[in-house]
């Protein structure tokens, strides 16, 4: 069968009901003690594996919301609460309670040398401890406090606020801290660039472009908001905060664009006074025709921050309805550890944990037509996204059909999620086929019109790939292009599979991509998740779905390597550095959801029985807590590789249960098995 993107995909039957194929794929069962699903005798260990699985499948089953989704705390580090409390202080809306808790918080995170870390058990970083710092001083912490004076102690041995990155510093030049002269100029006439120029704003990744336009406002105006204390403690030298920058070699990249900051910062002193405020205009009206129905913007914080300045700074008032639901959306994303601890998170992900959820479920042995999982199908069915967005500047013929990842987030599906969606969807067996089906062609439709020109997937947009955005003085802040990734291509391959398109040119195409990206270790590269592992876990288990062999040199070389990387305690574990240094590829202590992809990787490749598998599982059953749940304080997961990561905290329960369900079943591929 093929699959065309002005045509409805194949592996569904036209009677508007599941195919064979599909049905047999979302009808997993409850399996009897000491045999697999295909009758054959389960090898020894499975019966404490069967026992682990059945309290996970209790334990995530009692956390679903009634409404049908699970949402687990998205945790990240404490910029996301220092930038709230310093929100406040700008706009004058400052809540002792909440200040205080916030405060609490990001206290608690402080590592014993004065510094705070982006990500647990990883080394001091110098923007976030500046921000937590400053955060603090706003609460009413002491400069000559222990705690105090070890963050700033810290901060003047890495070279003072001068080595922050630009969007700390702009942060600092809200409240005169810092001279807005000194940061790199984004004038807001960015917005007429056409979409063939370069560094027009959709060659920016989804995430940087909705962050940049309402930057360029706050640049434009370039406001402050004067504090009552400096801030000399955090520099090296006060009397020359900001020592010039080396001018680079004008015949290379990094030469050409400090000299275009140059031009635009003489730009700014004679630009025409009816295109600056045309170009405010037009970020404006931009900025509010991405807002999403609950108040947010992109439904991420640095866009929701940064877009509420702008319009404040626009002559929009805390009371306008725009600025109070985007407010309000704000403080959703706020988590009470308990009644004087206040976390924010960086986005929420219950499209991403409930998809996640349901395969762990279906692929335990959780009956296709269970409650809990029509449900949680219903609710999926319900989030699918109809308008265009912003991925249409590419694929403007493309007709939508995806999913996002947030409660509300119209404007930007993504196909990673879209992909796992229809995985989930195919697991479950809908009192309405033919609804089911219909959102499932919609879904794979626009997955395979999102396809980019190297057959592989991005994770928002189609070709976003330009080399230019990385090279702005200003974007210092991570990944802002959305270049295809090893995870996101393997998890469309995956599910194209499962629909029984292994055969069709697009996932062809995905299969060639993927094993062309192969590392010369075995690895593939994870740009969603931590890290090679990640990307392992992922790409053999599609491969083996769209028919490769167990036996096939690529999924040898990934079982060779998965098997040498395995810790002495069973299990597998990848530090973030991984993303910066090669010695940590595969090393880290271990944790629950790095150990589950390797196992699902292993399974795929037909390793049930092998020596890394028993030990895996073993890993598994040996840490499982009380309540059938696992402890995961380490970040596994990716905003941007070496600069944002994340710990999903649903990670620890639906990667486990998905590899332990896979072993007690015996299902070589994700227990998606086409027809007989």
């Amino acid at each position: 069968m093929t699959a065309t993107t002005d045509g409805g995909p194949g592996g569904i039957a036209a009677s508007g009901t599941p195919s064979a194929s599909t049905k047999a794929a979302g009808r997993p069962t409850h399996q009897t003690p000491g045999s697999s699903r295909d009758g054959t005798t389960r090898p020894p260990g499975v019966e404490a594996a069967a026992h682990a699985t059945r309290r996970a499948t209790d334990h995530l089953l009692a956390r679903q919301h009634p409404d049908g989704w699970w949402k687990g705390d998205l945790e990240t580090n404490v910029t996301m609460d220092a930038e709230d409390l310093l929100l406040r202080q700008f706009l004058g809306i400052q809540d002792e309670r909440i200040v205080a808790a916030a405060a609490r918080w990001i206290r608690s995170q402080q590592r014993g040398d004065g510094a705070w870390p982006t990500f647990h058990g990883g080394p001091g970083d110098v923007s976030a401890t500046v921000e937590a710092y400053v955060a603090l001083r706003l609460a009413g912490d002491a400069p000559d406090a222990p705690w105090m004076a070890a963050a700033s102690a810290f901060v003047r041995e890495q070279g003072g606020v001068a080595r922050a990155r630009v969007f700390t510093r702009i942060w600092l030049a809200l409240f005169g801290w810092w001279r807005w002269e000194d940061l790199p100029e984004l004038p807001p006439e960015l917005i007429f660039l056409p979409k063939w120029a370069p560094l027009n704003i959709y060659s920016f990744a989804s995430w940087a472009r909705q962050t940049i336009v309402p930057l360029t406002v706050v640049a434009a105006h370039r406001p402050v908001r004067p504090v009552p204390f400096g801030l000399d403690e955090l520099h090296v030298d006060p009397a020359r905060p900001n020592p010039p920058v080396k001018r680079a070699f004008l015949g290379s990249w990094d030469g050409v664009f400090q000299r275009l900051d140059r031009a635009l910062h003489a730009y700014r002193k004679v630009s025409v006074g009816p295109l600056r405020r045309a170009a405010l205009r037009s970020a404006a009206r931009w900025i509010i025709e991405r807002q999403e129905n609950d108040g947010c913007f992109g439904g991420i914080q640095p866009p929701a921050v940064y877009s509420v300045i702008a319009l404040h700074l626009l002559g929009y008032d805390l009371d306008h309805p725009v600025l109070r639901a985007g407010l309000r959306a704000l403080d959703d994303f706020a988590v009470w550890p308990d009644e004087d601890t206040r976390m924010i998170e960086a986005c929420q992900s219950p499209v991403w944990d409930t998809c996640l959820a349901a395969i762990a479920l279906a692929d335990a042995g959780v009956p296709a037509d269970d409650p809990a999982l029509v449900k949680a199908a219903e609710w999926m069915l319900g989030e699918q996204i109809s308008k265009r967005g912003d991925w249409a500047v590419q694929r403007p013929d493309l007709p939508s059909g995806g999913w996002a990842f947030e409660f509300e987030n119209d404007t930007y599906p993504d196909i990673d999620d879209t992909a796992e969606v229809v995985l989930a969807l195919l697991r479950v067996d809908h009192p309405e086929p033919g609804r089911m089906r219909s959102a499932i062609e919609r879904g794979v439709r626009w997955n395979l019109g999102m396809q980019s020109k190297n057959g592989a997937w991005g994770a928002f947009d189609a070709d976003n790939t330009s080399a230019f955005p990385n090279r702005l003085p200003f974007c210092d802040f991570g990944e802002v292009i959305d270049p295809p990734s090893a995870d996101v291509t393997a998890h469309v391959v995956e599910m194209l599979a499962a629909l029984g398109l292994e055969h069709d040119p697009h996932t062809r195409r995905g299969i060639d991509w993927l094993l062309a990206e192969q590392e010369p270790n075995g690895a593939w590269f994870g740009r969603w998740g931590v890290n090679y592992i990640y990307g392992t876990g992922s790409v053999v288990p599609a491969l083996v779905a769209a028919g490769l062999p167990g036996s096939h040199p690529a999924v040898r070389h990934a079982v060779s390597w998965l098997e040498s990387v395995q810790n002495e305690d069973g299990g597998w574990g990848e530090d973030l550095r991984s993303y910066s240094s090669a010695d940590w590829a595969g090393r880290g202590e271990s944790t629950p959801s790095q150990t589950a992809w390797a196992l699902m990787a292993l399974l795929a490749a037909g390793e049930r029985e092998s020596e890394a598998v028993t030990r895996g599982v073993r890993r598994l059953v040996d840490t499982q807590l009380e309540d059938g749940s696992w402890d995961e304080p380490y970040f596994t997961g990716t905003g941007f590789p070496r600069d944002f990561s994340i710990n999903y905290h649903l990670y620890r329960m639906v990667f486990p249960l998905t590899a332990l369900g896979r072993y007690v079943h015996g299902e070589p591929f994700g227990g998606v098995r086409k027809g007989d």
